[in-house]
């Protein structure tokens, strides 16, 4: 479905410029932004895809990742085609890029409504908006999350963070939980491999902070670009920066997109990046794609007894007394 977009200018001769996300597109009449979902027809900007769902499931929140917020709860996960960004490593480049590389536009057209009362009937404590980037579908994730809200259920953002301030203030009020890829400290790594820049990222990251949102955050790590043992120490003092208690989901690249010669990232490395995230001072550093791993596991920042046992990002056993341990007492960082 097409509707006018939320946060843009209207510019001279039929121009408009976005402010949904850090590019802040300048879009000539009759041409899309970058994201791919979002025309200028004749001076006004619309949404390509209000309401226009190419993926739709229910998955446990885990698999977001959140490990901190509704442990254990399933998560209706909804997406629509599109992203700002262009990553050679995307897992979901069928489609999120589609709109890039075809121009075209599909999915089931699916009323804000219905997303909730489908979440509602299959259990769902969250909806989580998820897979492509919910950024660029923002008109059809603010319209659910309100109903949602007042039906409810919670709301999540699985993102890269590359939103303008405005639409972080728009978002806000009905966003409780926002897992923000942190692909990187470098920005030579973000403008070369995703197409965009780092500092937009770490500012979303520090208003969602600042306004109360849930955050945890998670790098996938692909050998040779973003593995140094600085830039580690650097995602880790980040982090550390914004709160101890920031989980930190460390992940294994798996051979992607236009990254198929490049190897899985050695489990020896996660490791090291755990530890790093630990002499950081984190609290929660977790490593993910290893099934099996102990770093699946949530243990108690204080006593370090065992909370949460979980395997391929599903709980296996909880040991939590509300969110608290009972075996110190310590309460659990997170939303319950």
């Amino acid at each position: 479905m097409i509707r006018e977009a939320l946060l843009y200018e209207k510019l001279t001769d039929s121009r408009v410029q976005c402010a949904l996300c850090a590019h802040r597109c300048k879009i000539n009449s009759g041409r899309r932004g970058l994201c791919g979902v979002r025309e200028n027809k004749d001076g006004i900007l619309y949404s390509l895809v209000f309401g226009t769902l190419i993926a739709e499931h229910v998955d446990p929140i885990e698999k977001k990742p959140f490990f901190h917020a509704y442990p254990a709860s399933r998560s209706y996960s909804i997406a629509t085609v599109g992203c700002n960004f262009s990553c050679d490593f995307c897992q979901n480049h069928e489609i999120s890029q589609m709109p890039r590389s075809t121009l075209m536009i599909t999915g089931e057209d699916t009323a804000p409504t219905v997303i909730v009362e489908r979440s509602q009937k299959n259990g769902c404590k969250t909806i989580a908006y998820t897979y492509t980037e919910p950024t660029v579908y923002l008109e059809t994730a603010l319209e659910t999350a309100k109903i949602a809200r007042r039906e409810g259920l919670k709301n999540v953002f699985v993102t890269n963070g590359f939103m303008t301030p405005e639409a972080v203030e728009m978002m806000a009020p009905y966003l409780d939980a926002a897992n923000v890829d942190l692909k990187s400290f470098r920005d030579g790594f973000y403008k070369k491999q995703c197409g965009a820049r780092l500092n937009p990222v770490l500012d979303s990251l520090k208003e969602m902070k600042n306004r109360g949102i849930w955050i945890e955050i998670t790098t996938l790590l692909i050998p040779g670009l973003n593995d140094s043992l600085e830039e580690l120490k650097d995602i880790a003092a980040f982090i550390a920066s914004l709160g101890s208690e920031t989980p930190w989901h460390i992940s294994r690249f798996h051979p992607q997109f236009k990254m198929l010669k490049v190897p899985p990232t050695p489990v020896a490395l996660l490791h090291r990046a755990r530890h790093i995230g630990k002499e950081a001072g984190l609290k929660y550093v977790y490593s993910g794609n290893v099934p099996g791993d102990e770093g699946e596991n949530t243990y108690c920042s204080n006593c370090n007894k065992l909370l949460i046992n979980r395997y391929s990002y599903r709980v296996v056993a909880s040991h939590l007394s509300g969110n608290s341990c009972p075996y110190c007492g310590k309460e659990l960082e997170g939303i319950f």
